[in-house]
């Protein structure tokens, strides 16, 4: 975090230091869920804890409702440049800053919005199986590298037979370009406003180099996919935040829930999963859409469903129309039929515009703001030239009213009532157990803290840093803190010295780790000018 806070000061967007004001998140510690929802609250906004990367669906509907997902893991110290999967570092110093703009924050919350609504077919959540799964190998400190490399060979099968991306595949790729790695300004000289940057000490350097293509954002971004356990190839940059809502909106204009239509109930097919039907009369019908009929001007005239359906009218469910009723499917026509008397108790044959009939006697009239939305036939035959699409044997005929359908969107129109059961990912993560060895390196580390904090106790570092060296040679990190300690105070010249040309070493020895080291000597040089001493330690607070 400090790492961060003293590069971002230059390359970050101005919103993010105030963020980091107003939410008051520390660079002492590692927040708690608790805090991170009390921080998150002052804002608007609420915090749940989840487990690693969660589906895109879900993500969308917890944003719709302003209700920031945190993973609550912490990164592994072999991933403290660039996490292959979300931890509560990427969500503190990432994500919690940046919603303090409302701007931004309404953004967000409208993306969630319209995600809720993106059609999503099961594809879509095998890909995201196999990404969770590559993320989750990725993160464990001794993975086997043939596993990672065949679940990366898995990531990338299902990448390029993924088929017509759905709705929220599109839209997962333009949050992903924005919210997660978004850059902003202009393509000379941009600022990071993307949590994924900004909870990265590695890639928030490295995406500014040349060598990153930087490319104008626009809806074609949706046509970009991710990888998101490694650094990413190219960038988008946004002029403002208002661009972002822009160019959202221009794609939600593509979206079935506004289309409706043929095209809306053909995507609500293709995705094979719960979705709804709008009609225009406002008569809502949820279910496994199968099939629909069209007329020679590519309007849909009829509409059925597989398995359990229920109806529903302003996202209520319509009591008696449940899907332990409607439990086989649902069909009915579309469209306006010849003017008739409608009356309960009256035998009728509807002749709709485009050719369907229904003939049978009228049981029923259900009504919605003085306009009917549900007839419920007795003895009734539904036709279509020749195919006969209801049977009076079949029993009741609850036909929907309505010209056209105006919306489709994913999942039912009365989520309570449906009682939708969400896909969720089987695979849990893998909490990393502190073995013996481990233990005593913490036990280290927590050592030099109470030296840091209590600023006693100096002479003790040269003894703890011949531990490390003799005991936990690979680690790096507790050497950084101590040669900290020993520049800040003045201390024990010559232990400074062989701890920097260990240091000096490791960053020479290991790409990964020059970038860390790197910045931490500058970071150390930063604290010798009082003047910007004090403005690091004025962000800080």
């Amino acid at each position: 975090m400090r790492q961060n806070i003293f590069f971002l000061k230059e390359y970050a967007h101005k919103v993010y230091f105030q963020g980091l004001l107003d939410t008051g998140i520390s660079v002492e510690r590692i927040p708690r869920i608790e805090e991170m929802n009390e921080i998150l609250g002052r804002i608007g906004w609420g915090a749940v804890a989840v487990d690693g990367f969660i589906p895109p669906a879900a993500f969308m509907e917890f944003q719709a409702y302003k209700v920031l997902v945190i993973a609550c893991d912490m990164r592994q110290i072999h991933h403290i440049e660039y996490t292959p999967a979300p931890d509560i570092v990427h969500e503190a110093a990432g994500h919690a800053p940046i919603i303090v703009d409302r701007e931004y924050s309404d953004y967000l919350q409208r993306f969630g919005e319209i995600g809720a609504k993106a059609m999503q077919s099961r594809k879509d959540f095998e890909l995201y199986e196999a990404i969770r799964h590559l993320s989750i190998l990725k993160e464990l400190p001794n993975s086997d590298p043939e596993e990672v490399a065949a679940a990366t060979r898995k990531v990338e099968h299902r990448q390029q037979n993924l088929g017509e991306p759905s709705e929220m595949a599109l839209l997962s790729r333009l949050h992903w370009w924005t919210v997660e790695y978004g850059l902003i300004g202009t393509l000379e000289s941009p600022k990071i406003y993307g949590a994924g940057l900004l909870s990265s000490i590695g890639e928030s350097v490295s995406c500014l180099e040349s060598n990153v293509k930087k490319l104008s954002y626009s809806i074609d971004a949706k046509n970009q996919p991710f990888d998101i356990t490694t650094k990413q190839p190219q960038l988008f940059v946004c002029r403002d935040f208002q661009h972002l809502t822009d160019v959202l909106e221009e794609f939600a204009s593509t979206m079935a829930f506004r289309v409706g239509g043929l095209e809306g109930i053909n995507k609500a097919i293709e995705c094979n999963r719960i979705a709804t039907c709008q009609y225009s009369s406002g008569l809502q019908v949820t279910g496994t859409f199968t099939e629909v009929l069209s007329d020679d001007k590519k309007q849909p005239i009829y509409l059925r469903t597989t398995g359990p359906t229920a109806l529903a009218f302003d996202n209520k469910q319509l009591e008696g129309h449940g899907k332990d009723y409607h439990k086989d499917g649902f069909g009915s026509p579309i469209g306006s039929w010849k003017p008739i008397d409608l009356r309960e108790g009256k035998s009728v044959k509807l002749e709709f515009e485009s050719g369907v009939t229904v003939d049978g006697k009228i049981d029923r009239i259900l009504q919605r703001n003085g306009a009917p939305i549900i007839v419920s036939f007795s003895n009734c035959t539904v036709k279509y030239g020749d195919r006969v699409l209801f049977e009076p044997s079949w029993g009741t005929y609850d036909m929907a009213v309505g010209d056209r359908i105006k919306s489709v969107f994913n999942g039912p129109a009365d989520k309570d009532a449906y009682l939708e059961v969400a896909l969720a990912p089987k695979e849990r993560t893998i909490k990393v157990p502190s073995d013996a060895e481990r233990k005593k390196l913490e036990n280290l580390y927590a050592q030099v803290r109470k030296i840091r904090d209590s600023k006693t106790g100096y002479e003790r570092l040269g003894e703890i840093w011949e531990t490390q060296q003799a005991e936990h040679h690979g680690d790096w990190l507790l050497s950084m803190e101590i040669f900290e300690i020993l520049d800040t105070t003045d201390q024990q010249p010559e232990l400074k010295k062989r701890i920097k040309a260990f240091l000096e070493e490791k960053k020479a020895a290991t790409k990964d780790l020059s970038t860390l080291i790197g910045w931490g000597f500058r970071l150390v040089d930063y604290h010798k000018t009082p003047e910007d001493h004090a403005a690091l330690q004025g962000s800080r607070k």
